[in-house]
């Protein structure tokens, strides 16, 4: 099994628009949507969800209101202004940051701190493969702990179908969730766009790559919108010795498939949907065995 992920240094680049491209044109492969703070591959492939699973993570404080003396000792070390004003107090869980502090300083032992349900992740199936995804919960936080979760999942369902293909929808960015994602990978592609932003996002995006070690292939979507850009961004590929496998031109079509809520290549043909179909088959020939 060889898994790809799809990454850029920002959001809103195409990469779930890739991905469910990628999962219609391939014929057997597991898909993972690991953009978990904000998951939308769902929105194109229509998943049947088959299995449910909760994700703990973190802690927040609890105050036992029968054992409070209301001393205030805990509201005075907050600096999240997590406890409320009331006598005797309670915990914002919002503002809660997990810290601890206050449940090391409660003179009664009146707070202790509880695991925190921090979202869901799921396993479905869809009209072109199975597919592990999750939501992570308003305000929780170690998304790279429940990318890891998505990714391990992914790994098994493909192992255990003997699936050749693992194709990650991955996040934005360069943070936690990112590094979660990409560590292990066989390939990744990073998908950028004719813009300043565009540029120097992939220059983060392509060093963490190298950093981990990495193999990487470069895409450009919507590369006609400014050649010059597209210029720099083909020269600065060449001067770092990075294959630039596909450029993919404006086109409306993409919103109209969007709209109707399918993939690309299954919408029509055009002049994105054909770009795309060249850049699968590169993405491919670089995960064939040598």
């Amino acid at each position: 099994m060889k898994e790809v992920v799809v990454l850029s240094g920002k959001g809103g680049t195409g990469k779930t628009s890739l991905v469910a491209c990628f999962a219609a044109l391939t014929p057997r492969k597991v898909l993972a949507d690991c953009d978990v703070d904000a998951a939308n591959l769902h929105l194109l492939l229509r998943p049947l969800v088959k299995e449910v699973n909760e994700f703990w993570s973190g802690q927040k404080a609890a105050i036992a209101a029968e054992q409070c003396s209301a001393c205030g000792a805990c509201r005075a070390v907050c600096r999240f202004g997590a406890i409320t004003e009331e006598s005797p107090p309670a915990v914002d869980e919002v503002s809660c940051e997990g810290c601890g502090f206050c449940a090391r300083v409660c003179p009664a032992g009146a707070i202790s701190m509880q695991p925190t349900l921090a979202g869901h992740w799921f396993f479905s199936v869809t009209p072109y493969g199975p597919m592990v995804h999750a939501k992570l919960g308003i305000a929780q936080e170690n998304s790279g702990k429940l990318v890891a979760q998505v990714r391990n999942k992914a790994k098994a369902v493909a192992t255990e179908g003997g699936y050749p293909y693992l194709i990650t929808d991955g996040p934005p960015g360069i943070g936690c969730p990112v590094i979660s994602s990409l560590s292990g990978a066989d390939l990744a592609l990073l998908v950028t766009e004719p813009t300043l932003a565009g540029r120097h996002d992939l220059a983060r995006i392509a060093g963490l790559c190298r950093h981990f070690r990495v193999p990487l292939l470069v895409c450009v979507n919507k590369f006609d919108l400014s050649e010059e850009n597209t210029r720099q961004i083909e020269e600065y590929c060449r001067r770092e010795g990075m294959e630039l496998a596909g450029k993919i031109p404006f086109d409306p079509a993409v919103a109209r498939a969007l709209a109707q809520g399918v993939p690309l290549v299954d919408y029509g043909e055009n002049d994105a949907a054909a770009a795309v179909k060249e850049l699968w088959q590169q993405v491919a020939r670089r995960l064939a065995p040598a």
